[in-house]
């Protein structure tokens, strides 16, 4: 089960990145030598979140008690009296994406008369936190077999969020960071005299999982918090 959040409200993205533009006078707006103004703009952005997620992953584990070995040259497993034992422990998390601006230059600026042209960093995608729901954490002990130690449980917990970092590719984040980022920035370059048709905002590279992935395991322990 998984749900998604996504921070789409233009006006609060713009007072978190502390990103404005000075008002123009519509009837005489025409581009003029803008892109110092642009850049030191965009700039202002800084760390720009402009996507979360909630994931919710529920590890299930069952086990039965056997007994395994090899007889006469051949394996054999034999289930022992005791029945089966089970576990289900929920696990939440967030996910966010950001585009870093603190190093946007001219360099990302390409303008052609009436036409400019904006490539936006790569976005980058965390895993801010991940919480164990301890309440609704179920367990089935028959009566002969002995509860999960807590070593047993702590290494279901790593193998679900293992789990949520591998299906996070498969998420859509980086695609809405990139749609938000662009509806943010379009209005700040429109009114430094730009008609909305002659912004052209790209990035530098497609994002497949095996990318997104990478920069999860590098900034996995710097950001994750469990509880």
């Amino acid at each position: 089960m998984k749900t998604a959040t996504y921070l789409l409200v233009l006006w609060v993205l713009t007072a978190l990145c502390g990103c404005t533009g000075a008002k123009t006078d519509d009837t005489a707006a025409q581009p003029v030598d803008t892109v110092p103004m642009m850049v030191m703009q965009i700039q202002q952005c800084s760390r720009l979140y402009t996507a979360e997620y909630k994931v919710r992953k529920i590890v299930m584990h069952n086990d039965e008690r056997a007994l395994r070995g090899r007889l006469m040259g051949r394996d054999f497993s034999l289930t022992l009296p005791g029945g089966t034992r089970a576990v289900a422990i929920p696990i939440d998390a967030t996910v966010k994406a950001y585009i870093d601006f603190s190093q946007f230059s001219a360099a990302n600026v390409s303008r052609h008369g009436r036409r400019v042209e904006i490539t936006l960093p790569d976005p980058e995608v965390v895993l801010t936190s991940t919480r164990i729901d301890h309440d609704a954490v179920r367990q089935h002990i028959p009566l002969l077999r002995s509860r999960f130690t807590d070593a047993e449980l702590t290494a279901l917990e790593q193998q679900g969020r293992e789990a949520i970092v591998k299906s996070i590719p498969d998420l859509g984040i980086v695609t809405t960071a990139r749609e938000n980022a662009a509806s943010l920035l379009i209005p700040i370059i429109e009114q430094m005299g730009f008609s909305r048709n002659d912004i052209t905002i790209t990035f530098r590279k497609d994002f497949g999982p095996a990318t997104i992935l990478k920069q999860l395991t590098q900034t996995h322990s710097d950001h994750v918090t469990a509880q």
